[in-house]
């Protein structure tokens, strides 16, 4: 360097003009060193430099990835008399373009390259087929290609096949890929494999991943111990769901690297192998290799599936002591991670306070944290603060966001986001689609849930399957049933959870022998061996219908061991028809199996309560006391104004608290008018008439209603939500309420929803 120096300053010195070529080398190495000053410093002392020299300047600022500078200097160089840019200066500054993703600025020089004849030559039209693929136009990018015929080489079948690739494309990418092996002139390197599997992997397509896999082994050019190939195979095998295959691969690779232990982490998270893949993270640390930040960000997903605090909070620690702490993606996944750990969310708030500058992926995480604790509130409130921030929510915030709207069933901050969902451009996506059904549904509407599954256009295994919940949680059991015959006209297989909601349909729906004929198809038919849930449904549709022999029988004969899901179908049934028998003996299941499951011992004091017997309801309540259980209170929600209003019952914290009792006894008069009598069978106490019926008066569904008439506008359905079953005299009360008032009110209990309008009920009085 030292020499280089005295050369030049011996030109500065002497005044002697060197030729260009000596000018070129001198500008190179400068650059070369980092001395981009002293380049400069010389590059300016010439009078009238070159095309080459322009060149020789553009090259060195692009391989030090200066994009702007690369820009710029083109800039300069365009507005020098007599000089034009050259087949090696086009494909420099397109390069600079497809890196700050300048579309506008490319397009117009491809227009000066068409001027100036370059179009067809292979590196300038592969330079270009990389600005347009990576700035998301691949249409521009497939027609330059095609002109390209057949001066293509294997870079622009790579920089084709990859753009479709990584623009969501990958079927094309694949058409383009099998294209590429019918030709004699041009084969397949690492690149093009990779992309190719890549695509199968975002296709989850395993059989056209399989083919290349064997395509390669026959091939027999040492692709297969290539490491990005063998790395690219084993995520493959992993995101196909071909798990053991990823993993024969990955103990065969005779050369493993970061990305290779990644992958294989990787694969087990996502396949739901928490436990192997924190095996493998200690087997990676073992073998010398050190985790990185991607190694974090695959491994926390894994602690938080398995819900164990401890393993996380170890890995936290080694997150901490290897100083990765402050990276915005392991933040994130500890926020998620911590989210899933019961009674730890605090943790998770508090690393989120702790980000200094929050995005889209963090706020995501801590508003899917928010819904999974039933902090849907705080979820909403988090998402308009983004919006107040100017962050644009994606459609992973929007997925994470609307369960929070349906937890509240708040229908009308799910229309404003489905709005704002219309003008960002999401509600093509399929998964926002599927999660806009679900919402929908949950919220009371299913009309709009439906309306929303006809307008898309693409619809997958659990868009119809949200559909068919969505009908079964209004009772709808025929609309529910026909949906499942139109899913199988459409080709779609259903899995075990299409069963869990055709079963519920017919449960709710009292559609007892059909119920009974898809539990015996779904193994016989579909091949689908029954679960848990499915179980515990059957043992719901028969207890409901009253048959609770046969429930119980269906109950003994399980393969399984019954859970206490199971066991809680029994006994509610046992509640609604009054077996006190064969409660006492359920219940016994139930203690052994969740001693502190409050719902148990309140169902069989419940049972205890209906029968009249009102010692056994005390030994039951003393039992709770002793055990340090409460039972759970009632509320009811109704949403108005974009604002969730809580009631309890005997509620009086309201501050319109005069208003709704005013409200509620003029409606009570009229009830009585019209032949209400109170059910006291609901009054589970032991107290006197008089006091029962004030008590089934302020039942706090009541309540919500009387607020939503006097502040929901007529004509628009007031929609209530009841954390419990409603009360059999709550609902008779809400059928002549809705009689009255000439309104349709919506109640979602926490079973199903009601639909009362006109003095009777959707639900036909079987719930």
């Amino acid at each position: 360097m030292k020499a280089v120096m005295q050369v030049h300053a011996h030109i500065l010195i002497t005044g002697y003009e060197p030729d260009v070529s000596l000018l070129s080398k001198l500008v190179s190495i400068y650059a070369q060193r980092g001395n981009m000053k002293e380049a400069h410093l010389l590059f300016d002392t010439v009078e009238k430099p070159n095309v080459f020299l322009w060149n020789v300047m553009i090259r060195e600022h692009a391989k030090k990835g200066c994009c702007v500078e690369v820009f710029q200097l083109y800039c300069q160089m365009r507005q020098q008399p007599n000089i034009q840019p050259d087949k090696f200066t086009f494909p420099l500054v397109i390069k600079a373009c497809a890196t700050l993703l300048m579309l506008q600025e490319g397009m117009e020089i491809h227009g000066r390259i068409i001027r100036a004849g370059f179009e067809t030559d292979v590196f300038v039209g592969n330079s270009l087929l990389s600005l347009y693929t990576k700035c998301g136009n691949t249409e521009l990018a497939r027609q330059l290609f095609d002109k390209l015929s057949e001066r293509r080489d294997v870079v622009s079948w790579n920089t084709m096949i990859v753009g479709y690739s990584q623009n969501k494309q990958p079927s094309e990418a694949l058409k383009l890929f099998h294209q590429m092996l019918s030709l004699e002139n041009v084969e397949p390197d690492q690149v093009t494999l990779v992309s190719a599997l890549q695509a199968c992997a975002r296709l989850g397509d395993l059989q056209q991943g399989m083919w290349i896999h064997e395509w390669i082994r026959r091939r027999d050019r040492g692709f297969e111990e290539d490491i990005f190939v063998g790395n690219a195979l084993v995520a493959m095998y992993s995101q196909c769901r071909s798990v053991e295959a990823a993993r024969h691969l990955f103990d065969k690779m005779p050369k493993k690297n970061i990305v290779s232990w990644n992958s294989m982490i990787t694969g087990y998270a996502q396949n739901g192998r928490a436990e192997e893949a924190l095996r493998l993270f200690g087997q990676m640390q073992m073998a010398g290799m050190k985790p990185d930040l991607v190694t974090m960000a695959c491994v926390l997903p894994a602690c938080a599936l398995l819900a164990s605090l401890y393993q996380g909070m170890w890995m936290h620690g080694f997150v901490i002591k290897s100083g990765l702490e402050s990276d915005i993606v392991v933040r994130t996944a500890l926020i998620d991670m911590y989210t899933k750990c019961r009674g730890f969310a605090e943790f998770a708030h508090r690393l989120f306070d702790k980000i200094p500058e929050r995005n889209v992926i963090s706020c995501s995480a801590m508003i899917a944290g928010y819904v999974q604790i039933g902090k849907a509130n705080e979820s909403l409130v988090l998402f308009n603060q983004m919006q107040l921030a100017d962050m644009k929510p994606d459609a992973v915030t929007i997925v994470n966001v609307l369960p929070a709207c349906a937890h509240l069933s708040a229908l009308q901050p799910g229309k404003c986001l489905h709005g704002y969902i219309i003008r960002s451009g999401y509600e093509s996506d399929m998964f926002v689609g599927n999660s806009l059904i679900d919402m929908y549904a949950k919220c009371g509407s299913i009309v709009l849930a439906n309306l929303m599954f006809d307008k898309m256009i693409k619809r997958d295994l659990i868009s119809w399957n949200s559909m068919i919940a969505g009908f079964a949680m209004h009772g709808q059991g025929k609309d529910a049933l026909s949906y499942f015959c139109r899913m199988q006209q459409s080709n779609i297989k259903p899995n075990h959870i299409t069963f869990v909601c055709i079963l519920s349909a017919c449960s709710h729906a009292g559609m007892v022998e059909e119920g009974l004929l898809y539990f015996v198809l779904m193994n016989q038919k579909y091949h689908i061996k029954p679960k848990m849930e499915h179980y515990a449904c059957m043992v719901d549709l028969l207890g409901r219908a009253g048959r609770l022999s046969e429930a119980e029988e269906c109950i003994l004969n399980m393969p399984i061991e019954p859970c206490a899901s199971v066991w809680g179908s029994l006994l509610s049934a046992c509640r609604i028809h009054g077996n006190v028998e064969l409660g006492e003996r359920v219940a016994e299941h139930l203690f052994d199996l969740e001693p502190v499951n409050t719902g148990s011992y309140v169902l069989l004091s419940n049972i205890y309560a209906a029968a009249g017997r009102w010692d056994d309801v005390a030994k039951v309540r003393t039992k709770m006391r002793d055990r340090g259980l409460k039972k759970t209170p009632g509320c009811s929600l109704v949403e108005v104004n974009n604002e969730v209003h809580t009631f309890l019952v005997e509620d009086k914290s309201h501050p319109q608290s005069e208003e709704i009792y005013a409200t509620l006894e003029t409606l009570y008069r009229k009830m009585k008018a019209a032949g209400y009598v109170p059910d006291m069978n609901f009054v589970l106490q032991e107290v006197g008439d008089e006091v029962k019926e004030n008590i089934l008066y302020t039942h706090s569904e009541k309540l919500a209603i009387a607020f939503g008439l006097m502040k929901i506008s007529p004509g628009v359905p007031i929609r209530i939500t009841k954390n419990l079953r409603v009360c059999g005299d709550c609902h008779t009360a809400t059928k002549f309420i809705s009689k009255i008032v000439g309104r349709e009110i919506i109640v979602r209990d926490a079973n199903r929803f009601h639909h009362f309008n006109g003095g009777l009920c959707s639900c036909r009085d079987y719930w």
